[in-house]
């Protein structure tokens, strides 16, 4: 008999997407599934749209409480020897399911991943599907986690063991909350393997994600997450130089990410980078900004870097300003 598979959604204030989700769940080629929705205080048309699959689906009604709290509800609630987590805006594929569960049964892992892509809403209302993100094998996935590698939610598939044997999801986060999942899962020795193939669809909006809505939050939520897995890593003797590398270097995009944002933090985020690994140097895609490193160092070409950029920056700005009077102008004229 096939083992159960338990399909976690939280949900909120996603009614145009809701549907879609869960439908992807019902068209599993795996049977042996339950499709758990927690709607997070919603108040838009959900309810509704859950009630309308009657007993195809689990749910309950809470408070708002975030999207991790729901998760973890969902977790309580749930039977399964498989664990998916599915956001209510994203979709899975017909064959996900059943492929991903005979990859954790051949491989005898406990946590499996597999390639993604985005489909991108317009502002005309239409879509397009974006390019696959090839998510690949990787020999230390702690390392890469800690360097800022990323994986779709909706690509992996968990043993239940492995989520029981997890921190659960950070209630108190507001973005960022997969990566530390991911991380805690990883930090509680998973065994984590990768199967080719492209089954998750996650949904953008214009340029930005849901979870990236808000610079100001991402940001935050991800020094916590760094800054979390950092002291664990410590606690456990486990803060190697690899792992000092991983997290200088997410410490350092994270730096980048917020130039713009808040320069202050900026300054902050680039010298935790330094302070974990003093001989730190990006592998910049520019080849001026390699020569300069390898001549003056990563502290002070990153300084002329920063000047270069503010620089730019302004020019756009200005040039902008400059433009959009002449095209009004030609409008109305």
């Amino acid at each position: 008999m096939q083992k159960i598979v338990s399909v976690i959604i939280p949900c909120f204030n996603a009614e145009k997407w809701l549907a879609e989700a869960i439908n992807s769940c019902l068209e599993q080629t795996y049977s042996n599934i339950e499709i758990i929705v927690i709607d997070d205080g919603s108040t838009d048309n959900c309810l509704e749209i859950i009630r309308s699959y009657g007993d195809k689906v689990i749910w309950q009604s809470l408070p708002h409480k975030g999207g991790n709290y729901a998760r973890n509800r969902g977790f309580d609630l749930s039977k399964g020897d498989y664990i998916q987590y599915l956001d209510a805006d994203d979709y899975i594929l017909p064959e996900k399911i059943e492929r991903q569960v005979r990859f954790l049964e051949e491989t005898g892992a406990d946590v499996v991943y597999g390639d993604w892509r985005h489909r991108r809403h317009l502002l005309d209302g239409s879509s397009v599907m974006e390019d696959i993100e090839t998510s690949e094998a990787h020999a230390d996935i702690l390392a890469s986690l800690l360097a800022n590698w990323w994986v779709a939610l909706a690509a992996l598939l968990y043993k239940r063991t492995a989520v029981k044997n997890s921190a659960g999801w950070d209630e108190t986060l507001t973005a960022a909350q997969d990566r530390d999942f991911f991380l805690s899962v990883v930090m509680n020795e998973a065994k984590v393997v990768y199967q080719p193939g492209c089954y998750s669809i996650y949904r953008r909006y214009g340029s930005v994600t849901v979870s990236t809505s808000s610079k100001n939050r991402w940001l935050k939520s991800h020094y916590l997450v760094l800054e979390k897995v950092e002291k664990q890593l410590f606690e456990m003797n486990k803060l190697s130089i690899k792992y000092r590398h991983a997290l200088a270097k997410s410490y350092f995009e994270l730096a980048r990410e917020s130039l713009f944002v808040d320069y202050s933090q900026y300054l902050i985020f680039l010298e935790e980078a330094l302070v974990l690994f003093p001989e730190f140097k990006t592998n910049s895609k520019r080849a001026a900004y390699k020569v300069v490193q390898n001549i003056l160092g990563f502290r002070q070409t990153e300084r002329i870097a920063c000047r270069a950029l503010c620089v730019k920056k302004l020019v756009n700005s200005l040039s902008d300003r400059i433009v959009q009077p002449k095209e009004k102008f030609s409008v109305t004229s």
